[in-house]
């Protein structure tokens, strides 16, 4: 029996089946580090002390940490499959993930929620979800699915289901939404988290009062200290667009270090080979200070208590012996990981011993699209003269957008972009019923100086969006990305300068990991040929559709204006 066989290692009685010798444990239970042996049976940590195994690997002084958890990520932001997201962050020590898979969900509904599920057996990580609880993200959207209460009720029978995902509409939380609160109800008796940037006062206490537990938008130390008072736990976000750790890490002390995880949202694929993934956190907060038992703590045993993941999160016997082993603490970089008692990742390199059992799933095309014409991208004037019209401005490394209002060029009768005011174009096409939905707005913030660039990555109901600097461009981009099932295109004088193909639902790529950043650099090698100034263009350029947040956004249903949560008119009066 394998309880017996843990109980007998630990006691001495029976060698264990691997021991790590002469680490260092990083103790979150204690809040210490200190010299000793690691004693595996099976799956299980068996004890800590001094041992002898059938197996022993000497670590020479290295640490011996939990296994990351990143507590909130979409794993399509990184555009990768589930299979090989797995095998890029294992090496860099993440051994579980609990996936918020919103973007699937707004495209296929629960068949992408099940598909995600699928797709996550064999996985060197495990793969956690919580349910997305806003589909679609508001009604100025139009989505590939809604999901309701009763929709999700049956999902929340499967094992790797912890609760209900970030809960978007706080104005439908606070107003007492029967939609919202349907999904509230049923999800009660689990994790329940949340999505309130600059959330405050008397409307917070009402969110937080409804049963919802955590926050990733906090961008401030005012911000996340009113939401640590209030009861919540503060899932500290460093991604592709939204970087806050910087920002947040002066509020962790002591005190308050239990309150606090660490988490990633959305980070392609680039970011993840280069920078890391939770690694890059840890990394960054013991440079900047943190004590390393701290940092560790954040990324592994608080996220694990905080969804119930028992057994995962520390180095303790009876534990899962699900392990990372790092180097030192200032490159933090990964030597070895275990999963449940397996080698999975050594020297920075995925070991997977269960990738001859993958399986992909089958999933049908995620793109339709009624006919497109080059006289749709076309934004008509209201005279001859110039016309003063509204625009989103982009915000460098954060997903807010801005709005002002400026005079436009008009020729023959039409307002044209003006490159040289950083003015382009933005097109939302609606791409899941093929209704013809067309979205038109300016924008200011890329730099672009000619071409288009066009993505079906779009939060959060990923339709179509082009920004160009003419309309023929934007037209050769739309239908581009039409014929190759979705992805992201540069196009400039009516020619694809590249292209990467994303397949799956229009958002991820069937491509190994390496091949596809291999891919990604040159479409921001020709994204930077336009002049774009972004680092991330395709990432900006995809949240400029998301109506629950920002100053103004446009979708495939016009110029949003999310303050008042109405839609209107692109000239402005």
């Amino acid at each position: 029996m394998e309880l017996q066989k843990v109980i007998d290692v630990a006691a001495g009685r029976e060698p264990a089946d691997l021991v790590l010798k002469g680490g260092h444990i990083v103790n979150v239970l204690s809040d210490e580090v200190y010299e000793a042996d690691v004693a595996i049976a099976g799956d299980r940590i068996a004890a800590i002390g001094s041992y002898d195994g059938h197996e022993v690997v000497d670590l020479a002084g290295r640490y011996v940490c939990p296994g990351f958890i990143d507590g909130h990520v979409h794993i399509e932001s990184s555009m990768l499959s589930v299979y090989e997201f797995a095998r890029v962050v294992v090496a860099r020590g993440t051994t579980a993930v609990v996936a918020d898979p919103h973007e699937i969900a707004n495209v296929m509904g629960t068949e992408g929620i099940r598909f995600i599920l699928s797709s996550s057996k064999y996985c060197p990580i495990h793969v956690y979800l919580t349910l997305s609880s806003c589909v679609p993200a508001s009604q100025w959207e139009s989505s590939g699915a809604e999901l309701t209460a009763v929709d999700l009720l049956p999902l929340l029978s499967d094992s790797w289901v912890l609760g209900l995902a970030e809960v978007m509409n706080f104005k439908g939380v606070v107003a007492n939404d029967e939609v919202i609160l349907d999904k509230l109800k049923v999800a009660a008796d689990r994790v329940i988290d949340g999505h309130a940037p600059g959330l405050t006062g008397p409307a917070l206490n009402a969110y937080v009062a409804s049963g919802i537990h955590s926050d990733h938008e906090c961008t401030t130390v005012d911000e996340a200290r009113e939401k640590l008072r209030l009861g919540m736990h503060v899932m500290i976000r460093e991604g592709s667009a939204a970087r806050d750790l910087d920002a947040l890490l002066p509020l962790v002390s002591p005190g308050t270090v239990d309150r606090f995880l660490f988490v990633t949202d959305d980070k392609d694929v680039d970011d993840l080979m280069e920078e890391g993934h939770i690694d890059h956190m840890v990394r960054r907060a013991v440079k900047s200070g943190i004590k390393p038992s701290h940092a560790v703590k954040m990324s592994s045993f608080n996220t694990a208590r905080y969804f119930g993941l028992r057994g995962l999160g520390a180095v303790a016997p009876g534990y899962q012996a699900t392990i990372t082993v790092l180097d030192d603490f200032d490159a933090c970089r990964v030597a070895r990981v275990y999963q449940s008692g397996r080698l999975v990742a050594a020297d920075g390199v995925c070991v997977d011993p269960d990738n001859k059992l993958r399986r992909t799933p089958i999933l049908r095309s995620a793109i339709n699209v009624q006919w497109l014409e080059p006289t749709q991208f076309i934004v008509q004037a209201s005279g001859a003269g110039p016309c003063n019209v509204h625009v989103i401005e982009v915000v460098g490394g954060q997903i807010n957008t801005g709005r002002s209002v400026e005079e436009m060029p008009v020729v023959d009768g039409t307002i044209q972009a003006d490159p040289s005011r950083d003015l382009a174009k933005v097109a939302v096409i609606e791409r899941h019923q093929a209704s013809g939905n067309i979205g038109l707005g300016f924008v200011r913030g890329f730099g672009l100086a000619s071409g288009a660039i066009a993505s079906s990555v779009a939060h959060d109901s990923h339709n179509i969006v082009v920004v160009g600097t003419n309309d023929r461009d934007m037209f050769e981009a739309a239908v581009h990305l039409v014929k190759i099932r979705g992805g992201l295109c540069v196009v400039r004088d009516g020619t694809v300068l590249a292209d990467v193909p994303l397949p799956i639902a229009g958002l991820m790529s069937a491509l190994p990991a390496e091949e596809l950043s291999r891919k990604l650099k040159t479409l921001h090698t020709a994204a930077a040929g336009l002049d774009c100034r972004l680092r991330r263009p395709f990432m900006a350029m995809s949240f400029l559709s998301l109506s629950v947040i920002g100053a103004l956004r446009v979708t495939d249903q016009g110029l949003l204006d999310v303050e008042k949560f109405r839609t209107i008119d692109l000239l402005a009066k």
